[in-house]
């Protein structure tokens, strides 16, 4: 399951997506967003599935590279499911006890779990087509007007790229700990919730700790190449909007403004 998860990852290629500016893909994404929570119907979300899959067919990443992200919140997605399904009132078609299912529960259930798998792979796709360096660069482009107000844009860009860079690293090293502990005789799967949580501490232990020592390795890293923060900082390749991000941008913007008023209009 840990090997599932895409966020983070980045796919490399040469493709229209991945050569958008990342001030760009943030902002659809934000868009993206929001066009998701203003939806309250279900062919809305038949235009935005064919729009991931049209992004994702231009951008070359494998279907179900993307797909497998959702798989770790499968258990995020039941839950939601159920809640939704037994405690939504409306007209009951089927009662036992406390537990009601409604026509209403019914349509939440599964609106909220399209909802759910929308957001997941539509935001994965900011990392899985945008470079760390991007990312940090975008993030610190946006939040530059900020710096007013005493924001420190550049550390706080680089925290949130470190974050998401280091999640596929922390993923590996949390498999091979579980697979050196399994070949030990540790048990990570039978048992109630109690003892399966009781048999992560053999795992948490050692992750913080190779956790630490990464961190600590990346700041000696960092001061050994003379990092000093952002102040008076240049850059290889400075970001410059080009005329495609601006038609892209503003096509697909369109197109999500289209989608979020569409209980308005029609």
């Amino acid at each position: 399951m840990l090997k599932d998860i895409t966020l983070g990852q980045y796919y490399p290629a040469d493709t229209p997506v991945h050569r958008l500016d990342p001030r760009m893909k943030i902002l659809l994404i934000f868009l993206y967003i929001v066009s998701i929570f203003f939806v309250a119907d279900y062919l809305p979300f038949a235009f935005l599935a064919l729009y991931l899959v049209f992004v994702i067919k231009m951008s070359t990443i494998p279907l179900g590279m993307v797909l497998k992200g959702v798989k770790p919140l499968r258990f995020i997605l039941i839950i939601t499911f159920v809640i939704n399904l037994f405690f939504t009132p409306g007209e009951a078609l089927w009662s036992f006890g406390f537990l009601t299912i409604s026509q209403e529960g019914i349509h939440q259930a599964i609106f909220m779990a399209i909802r759910l798998v929308l957001l997941v792979v539509g935001t994965s796709l900011l990392t899985l087509t945008t470079s760390p360096i991007e990312l940090t660069d975008g993030l610190e482009k946006i939040l530059n007007p900020l710096r007013a107000i005493g924001l420190p844009a550049h550390e706080l860009a680089m925290m949130m790229t470190i974050a998401l860079r280091f999640i596929p690293t922390l993923i590996d090293e949390t498999d091979k700990i579980m697979k050196a502990q399994m070949s030990r005789g540790a048990d990570f799967e039978s048992g109630n919730v109690f003892s399966r949580a009781k048999n992560l501490v053999p795992l948490l232990v050692p992750l913080f700790v190779n956790a630490l020592r990464r961190a600590e390795e990346l700041a000696n890293a960092m001061e050994s190449r003379c990092y000093r923060g952002g102040e008076n900082r240049t850059k290889l390749n400075e970001l410059e909007y080009e005329k495609n991000d601006f038609i892209i941008t503003g096509v697909n913007t369109v197109f999500f403004i289209l989608v979020s008023i569409y209980k308005y209009v029609f």
